[in-house]
């Protein structure tokens, strides 16, 4: 086994973990400066499974960019 590549592989690994976790907080915080409402409200007050769709569908999507960006 060829150790250099290993950490390299898991040093990339990471930073793109980094980076996806950075983006998803990113899409969060524009969601909730450009919603006309308080997602935290609607969400966990109200109880709005329909919102809590969209954004998991959102968060999804971007999950799903990211992990094609990585792979090439």
């Amino acid at each position: 086994m060829n150790w250099e590549h290993f950490f390299q592989q898991l040093f990339l690994t990471a930073v793109y973990g980094v980076v996806g976790i950075i983006l998803f907080a990113i899409a969060i915080r524009l969601m909730q400066k450009f919603l006309p409402f308080s997602l935290t409200k609607e969400i966990e007050s109200d109880q709005n499974t329909a919102l809590a769709i969209v954004i998991g569908s959102v968060l999804l999507g971007l999950a799903i960019i990211v992990a094609a960006s990585i792979h090439g």
